[in-house]
């Protein structure tokens, strides 16, 4: 006896079938796994660029500055019209005249940049409008008269629903803030 072993074209269809529904039903769920993800690396992004602006005052021991980087702008300028919103991207650079403006004329070095965000995500901060300052001791410092800041500063990053908030203490280390608020 010669059997045909195989399958039929309605098993074949009535698989596809089921296999697209698992599909449809499984989407939702994977975009969100895509947005949750997106949102821990800026998060990580942003507390990684933090902690090395302050370990390299430290290690330099002079002034370094992470600062917004302005939006449109080819060469590296930082923001100054008083916005909060870090999704422009930021730079970090040595602050040699303390005044939270790059100058390579004198001889003020970058350090590291970081690409603007995605589009749709969002990063807000608390603290100063434009930039943080590292004084050499790794304390946040004013550019003004250097006094330590006092409080802590937030920086909320968000995008769609999900929420992450990076904290900046007294002493001026940063660190994720568990669990954050919904945007």
């Amino acid at each position: 006896m010669n059997k045909n072993i195989g399958f039929t074209l309605i098993e074949v269809m009535v698989m596809l079938t089921i296999m697209a529904i698992v599909m449809v039903m499984g989407m939702p769920s994977f975009n969100a796994l895509l947005k949750s993800n997106r949102q821990v690396t800026h998060t990580n992004d942003l507390l990684i660029a933090l902690n090395f602006a302050r370990s390299e005052a430290v290690n330099r021991g002079q002034r370094v500055v992470a600062c917004i980087l302005q939006r449109g702008i080819a060469t590296k300028v930082c923001q100054t019209d008083g916005t909060n919103s870090w999704e422009t991207g930021w730079m970090i650079f040595v602050d040699l005249n303390n005044d939270a403006i790059l100058q390579a004329s004198a001889g003020e070095t970058i350090l590291r940049v970081h690409d603007p965000l995605d589009a749709g995500d969002t990063v807000q901060s608390t603290a100063f409008s434009n930039y943080i300052s590292y004084a050499p001791d790794g304390i946040v410092r004013s550019i003004n008269n250097g006094t330590p800041l006092t409080g802590s500063f937030n920086f909320s990053l968000c995008h769609a629903r999900h929420k992450n908030t990076v904290q900046i203490n007294l002493v001026g280390r940063p660190g994720v803030v568990r669990p954050a608020p919904t945007c």
